[in-house]
């Protein structure tokens, strides 16, 4: 048997202030997902990662409240590639991307939603390489080629998800703060 999983934050609206939109992939709506939020799971160091960069306290176990006001105050949005896939019960959790990569049924249109953006300066796709990731890939080079031919800065980042470390840290940080 299938199940369809839809995105866990598909309501979520992006701010129309957002200067830098960071693209994911996916976060699944099921019960074993505990993220109350984009990159909220406990194995994420998103939440580390960007207050960090401006010399702010580290949010990874702030409230939700709390890293929606950081966002705000600092333009920072954020938007993942896929709304559904559907999988194979008892691959609910597979949060793989090449193994979600052929099960999307429902992309999001990132570029309708970019375009929407009048003072977007940046996106970071949050995964260093999409070679091994085809779908996702074609997705990509969309958001890629509007980002280059609108002026918007573009770049892949290393995922701030298993660890944290320096070098991801200054890599994130001049990401973020380099104008």
């Amino acid at each position: 048997d299938m199940s369809i999983i839809k995105h866990r934050f598909l309501d979520h609206q992006i701010n129309p202030e957002t200067e830098i939109l960071i693209l994911g992939t996916f976060n699944p709506d099921t019960e074993k997902n505990e993220a109350d939020f984009f990159y909220g799971r406990s194995r994420n160091f998103l939440w580390k990662l960007l207050p960090t960069a401006f010399q702010k306290p580290d949010l990874k176990k702030a409230s939700k409240q709390e890293k929606l006001s950081f966002i705000v105050q600092g333009k920072i949005d954020f938007i993942d590639l896929i709304a559904e896939i559907e999988v194979e019960d008892g691959q609910e959790a597979n949060y793989n991307d090449d193994f979600i990569d052929s099960k999307v049924t429902k992309w999001q249109n990132i570029k309708t939603e970019i375009e929407k953006l009048k003072n977007l300066k940046k996106i970071c796709f949050t995964r260093k390489t999409v070679t091994d990731i085809p779908n996702m890939n074609y997705q990509i080079e969309i958001v890629q080629e509007y980002c280059f031919k609108n002026g918007i800065y573009f770049k892949t980042l290393t995922t701030p998800a298993r660890f944290y470390s320096e070098k991801k840290q200054i890599e994130w940080t001049k990401f973020l703060t380099n104008v």
